[in-house]
């Protein structure tokens, strides 16, 4: 199997990213993002999905972190459909029910080529370090129309907004590990099209 790895690199006036990921890792991650509280959450979507993820981000926090973490999102899902390539082999479906303390959300996603995007979390503060909340969304709205994937979201258990978000992060690694992941029943591409 070839290496299913992709660098990116996008600078405008807003922010400078770098990202490499590796989605056949060991949950290695290298990051800097400015946000705290995002650099958390990457690091436990890398460590989770036991992807290797480097990402370097320059952005104008003195606005807001608005910029940094919906750009970041656009790469990542960028580098998401790199790395997956022509996806063939791939089980394309992934999904995961996942428990963080008292809060439990779902999260299932499709490497369709036709990307959607659906979450009815709710958060109860706005802002969790420097972090705001309503960001989490934006984030995962990027990922999805950047990596043409239908990504849902269902907030089963809400509870303390730290335990929501980590738990949406967490999932999402894990449903995109079990949709990446090859299956050797699958011998192309897993679609009546042929193609994704």
């Amino acid at each position: 199997m070839a290496e299913r790895i992709a660098e990116i690199t996008r600078n405008t006036k807003e922010t400078k990213i770098y990202v490499r990921l590796n989605l056949d890792g060991s949950g290695r991650s290298d990051i800097c993002t400015g946000v705290g509280f995002f650099d958390h959450m990457l690091d436990g979507f890398a460590r989770h999905g036991l992807f290797d993820l480097t990402v370097k981000v320059e952005g104008d926090l003195q606005v807001d972190c608005h910029h940094t973490i919906e750009d970041t999102g656009i790469v990542l899902g960028q580098a998401i459909s790199r790395a997956a390539g022509d996806k063939k082999g791939i089980r394309r479906y992934g999904s995961r029910i996942l428990p963080m303390d008292e809060v439990l959300v779902l999260c299932a996603l499709d490497l369709s080529g036709r990307p959607y995007y659906s979450s009815d979390a709710e958060f109860q503060v706005e802002r969790i370090g420097t972090m705001d909340t309503e960001m989490v969304r934006e984030f995962f709205y990027a990922v999805s129309y950047s990596a043409a994937m239908n990504l849902h979201f269902k907030m089963l258990t809400p509870g303390n907004g730290h335990h929501m978000a980590e738990g949406m992060f967490k999932a999402f690694a894990k449903a995109l590990d079990e949709a990446v992941s090859y299956d050797e029943r699958i011998t192309g591409v897993l679609s009546t099209k042929g193609t994704l």
